[in-house]
């Protein structure tokens, strides 16, 4: 007579497919807690925004170390670039105290001229000088110039503030 067919114990293919399991959950897990964290909106950096009649005026947050270097503004909605400055010229500009389409505070600039009417959103961003770092933010030019700021402060999606709490959400302990 033959020998029956050994049966293999299931035990270990369970024990396997439920620690596969347990790995690909916590993947999934460590993905989206990394998603979450990534785009949490109160990890924010937020610039600022004054528009007074024609003339517009934006708070970039800096650190005393950080240099604006380069200047693009955009029409958020079509991305077409409206304006590229570099190289500020004044103390202000180099700290994130920028005038937009100003050309007489900046060493080199585009030959855009600032649109009659500002597209509804625009998107600012700075380069620092010596970096490929930066900043930026996109602004509903409508909320802007129904908020009324009073003079000293920037528009933020967070209410008023000035430039020195602007630069405060920074953390700039390893520049002093």
């Amino acid at each position: 007579m033959l020998n029956p067919p050994r049966k293999r114990p299931v035990w270990p293919f369970v024990l396997m497919g439920s620690v596969l399991g347990l790995a690909a959950l916590a993947a999934v897990g460590t993905w989206v807690y990394g998603v979450y964290s990534m785009s949490d909106p109160a990890t924010t950096i937020l610039a600022g925004i004054r528009i007074d009649g024609s003339r517009v005026l934006v708070k970039m947050p800096t650190c005393p170390t950080d240099k604006v270097g380069r200047v693009e503004v955009y029409d958020s909605d079509s991305e077409k670039r409206l304006w590229r400055a570099s190289s500020p010229k004044t103390s202000e500009g180099k700290r994130g105290v920028i005038t937009l389409w100003n050309a007489d505070d900046f060493l080199k600039t585009s030959s855009g001229t600032q649109p009659k009417t500002l597209p509804a959103n625009l998107d600012v961003s700075v380069t620092f000088a010596g970096v490929e770092d930066g900043t930026g933010d996109v602004f509903n030019v409508r909320k802007v110039q129904a908020a009324h700021v009073p003079d000293g402060l920037y528009w933020t999606r967070d209410g008023s503030r000035t430039a020195g709490q602007i630069d405060a959400q920074l953390n700039c302990h390893d520049s002093n």
